[in-house]
């Protein structure tokens, strides 16, 4: 009996395994070379008062609102051939709650292992009236459907973590397949500063699945900007496409939304997906699709209050161009400061070692600490009305989150004042006919970002040599706002976690 029982579990296993390689098997001989993604971005309908609390009843109502105009999005996506559609961070509800007032917009999201569709079996883990309708969307319309919304979890005392109100509450990442199956469940782990109604899970959750267009990851907004789960996810597990609804305010002259967001594209390799909420009051807008190498199409739109909906073809496994050794170049040039008159400024808050381009056409030269950063460029014709400067920071940041950066970045100032260097402008005039950025980074993770006036990506324009350098291909299409190397030092932010934790114990 316990011979046939052990065959048995061993056939079991077998079979397993088998279906498994069979799996993935299909997906490679029915893979598609190229896939059509889009992206929403969502101007988001909330209770002008988030902090008082209403009834389950009438957070549902306000959540099908939103729903209702996030499904004309996916039935025109799916009409016009996409395969995937990304929605924005907080597009059903609304953000800037306390614990109990989002309460009522929340449900159990299940880990996507139970083999799920609620669009067949809505009532299994009880009223999920959401998730069935986003079920129901992605099957209908035969396409995968990427959306935000909030997990619930009960704990007792029994877990030393337990929040006093007995329960773990997430922002969600959820992923319905063409099927309407629920094929991922991401919880955001690096959570803003006014997220204090969301809990981070215990352990960073490295979210990924498979289609027969590529193998995708997924993360939220401020997951960009560190480590976990977003490097690791590119890095660790090969991801093809990245997955990102995101509420996003935008911060000239770096952390703009487009900017930054194909600057990461660029400088991990991979797709990348980006649904911002459409809230320009709140300086939230931008929402692109970008490749590796350029982007495919991106929305910056500070002026209307619609949304906008982005189709793009992409390639479903991308190319992975050489590897960039982001301080070749400028560690063999003679990295001393070279002109006079280097000053002290702010971009973000974030002390700058800046010195201003005085001539049409030079190479310039600015360090900070362990940072040089070089320039070379040539200007069309030098304005009286607008300056320029090289800069470079090599420190901690401290604003809105802890973590170190490398900048290097040519930059225009919001005024002739000096003092102005780094603070937000959006339009400038100043023509260049060329330019090469680089810098002696210590870090491998550089993202290289080209803005142009009024908040515009320069698709095609400029390149990243393998020996480190952000140069233009030809004469930039407009003015430029911003040419940057922004770089991550990922194994500081290590150190001084560890510190933290040290001391904690202390």
């Amino acid at each position: 009996m316990l011979r046939k029982s052990v065959d048995f579990r061993m056939i079991t296993h077998q079979l397993q395994t088998f279906m498994v390689i069979l799996d993935l098997c299909v997906l490679k001989v029915s893979s598609l070379d190229t896939f059509i993604a889009a992206v929403y971005e969502h101007a988001v309908i909330q209770l002008s008062d988030t902090l008082i609390p209403v009834s389950h009843e009438k957070a549902l109502t306000l959540m099908n609102q939103n729903l209702d105009i996030l499904e004309g999005a996916i039935t025109s996506a799916a009409q016009q051939g996409a395969h995937i559609i990304v929605t924005p961070e907080d597009a059903v509800y609304g953000m800037n709650f306390s614990r109990e007032t989002i309460y009522p917009y929340l449900e159990d999201i299940p880990d996507p292992q139970v083999n799920w569709i609620p669009c067949n079996d809505p009532n299994r883990f009880g009223r999920t009236p959401v998730q069935e309708k986003l079920s129901c969307l992605a099957k209908n319309n035969s396409i995968y459907i990427v959306a935000n919304i909030g997990d619930k979890k009960s704990c007792n005392t029994s877990d030393p973590q337990c929040p006093l109100d007995g329960r773990y509450q997430y922002n969600t990442d959820v992923v319905f397949d063409s099927q309407g199956k629920l094929v991922a469940r991401y919880h955001k782990q690096n959570l803003f500063m006014n997220e204090n109604y969301f809990n981070a899970p215990k352990e960073p959750e490295f979210v990924t699945f498979n289609t027969t267009f590529g193998k995708f990851g997924i993360f939220t907004c401020f997951d960009i900007l560190f480590h976990n789960p977003a490097i690791s996810l590119v890095k660790d597990f090969h991801v093809d496409t990245i997955l990102f609804p995101t509420a996003w305010m935008n911060v000239l002259p770096h952390l703009s939304a487009i900017e930054f967001h194909s600057a990461w594209a660029m400088g991990m390799k991979v797709n990348f997906l980006a649904s911002n909420i459409h809230r320009p009051s709140k300086k939230m807008t931008g929402s692109g699709i970008y490749a590796p190498d350029s982007p495919r199409a991106f929305h910056y739109d500070m002026k209307t209050r619609e949304g906008k909906l982005l189709l793009s073809q992409l390639d479903s496994y991308p190319n992975h161009p050489v590897v960039v050794n982001w301080t070749s170049y400028a560690s063999d040039k003679n990295s001393v400061t070279t002109g006079n008159g280097t000053f002290k400024g702010h971009v973000f808050y974030d002390e700058f070692t800046f010195l201003e381009l005085t001539a049409v056409t030079g190479n310039y030269t600015v360090c900070e600490n362990d940072l040089c950063c070089l320039l070379n460029y040539t200007i069309s014709e030098k304005r009286s009305d607008e300056v320029y400067v090289l800069g470079a920071f090599d420190g901690l940041h401290t604003m809105e989150g802890r973590y170190y950066l490398q900048v290097c970045t040519l930059l225009k100032c919001k005024t002739t004042n000096l003092h102005t260097c780094g603070e937000s402008v959006e339009t400038a005039s100043t023509r260049f006919e060329m330019f090469s950025l680089s810098g002696t980074f210590k870090t491998k993770y550089v993202f290289p970002e080209v803005l142009l006036s009024d908040v515009q990506l320069a698709p095609g324009e400029f390149q990243v040599s393998s020996d480190g350098r952000l140069f233009s291909l030809k004469p930039p299409s407009g003015p430029v706002l911003t040419v940057t190397l922004f770089g991550r030092l990922y194994e500081k932010d290590f150190e001084l976690n560890t510190s933290s934790d040290v001391k904690a114990q202390h």
